[in-house]
């Protein structure tokens, strides 16, 4: 079932979130997911015991406070919790996913990647490397190396004056967590944040941000069911400042394309012809 929710708590120290929220409207994030481990698996139950969802949502409430606004989501949901009017009213979407990418549907996947593209914002977390979303929207496999053997993980940050590194300790010390590890098969991140590196000696590009179309993309490797990693605080804060990076930079969404401009329109202040991508395809003949 879809829920929302409203943070009423005194805000804590953010990355400025509050005082850059819109007067009109909270930031309005959906936090989407699979909710399946939780059903299925009594460690994760003990870890999360709301669900990992909850931990995520409760992760954004406490550090952006009374600017922000919640919406869980999840795979059972009719349309996955994603409907397009559901989407219209995110202004970032959180997806964690793990043993059910499969299940998810090409339209509603489709959906996702749209809305990025129009200016909606997304944190991908762990294993969400293999959503479809992501996966759309990085155009690679999105394929690592992986152990679970309850490495140590440091997580160094290497751009220190982007916003998502906003108090965070250098390193943050996840004491268990599952080894993500080089070579990851993503693009080139337009700005690497996060580097980790683990007690077999592997080292893995943790915390990545992409823009595509007029959206942006921040991708966060820890995180497995496993292990209660979203209770840690400067996990908790890092998913929280990559949220308020991700908002939306206008507040009109709309997907690209291609359109017939008259010779001279910037001297006339004639607009567009209105060409849709289907008629632009046939030269509008």
């Amino acid at each position: 079932m879809t829920t929302t929710s409203q943070n009423a708590s005194p805000a804590a120290s953010t990355t400025g979130a509050a005082a850059s929220t819109s007067a009109s409207r909270p930031l309005r994030v959906t936090v989407w997911g699979e909710n399946r481990h939780e059903k299925r698996d009594a460690r994760v139950r003990e870890n999360y015991p709301e669900g990992m969802h909850s931990a995520i949502r409760d992760a954004v409430t406490e550090n952006l406070g009374e600017g922000v606004a919640t919406r869980i989501a999840l795979l059972d949901d009719p349309e996955h919790g994603l409907s397009e009017e559901v989407l219209a009213q995110t202004d970032v979407l959180t997806w964690w996913g793990h043993m059910a990418h499969d299940e998810v549907s090409d339209e509603v996947a489709e959906r996702v990647q749209r809305h990025v593209l129009a200016g909606m914002g997304l944190v991908v977390l762990h294993s969400g490397h293999w959503s479809k979303p992501f996966t759309r929207l990085m155009g690679t496999t999105c394929t690592l190396r992986w152990r679970n053997e309850r490495d140590r993980e440091l997580v160094w940050t290497v751009n220190p004056s982007h916003p998502i590194a906003a108090g965070i300790p250098h390193p943050i010390v996840i004491d268990e967590q599952e080894m993500y590890g080089e070579h990851f098969d993503i693009p080139v991140p337009d700005e690497l944040v996060f580097v980790s590196s683990f007690s077999g000696g592997e080292v893995f590009r943790s915390g990545c941000c992409f823009r595509r179309g007029k959206g942006k993309i921040f991708y966060f490797s820890p995180g497995d069911q496993d292990y209660p990693v979203y209770q840690h605080p400067d996990v908790r804060r890092v998913i929280a400042n990559g949220v308020d990076w991700a908002r939306p930079a206008a507040a009109e969404r709309e997907v690209p394309f291609l359109d017939r401009y008259p010779t001279d329109w910037f001297l006339t202040g004639e607009s567009g012809q209105g060409v849709g991508d289907a008629e632009a395809a046939g030269k509008g003949e």
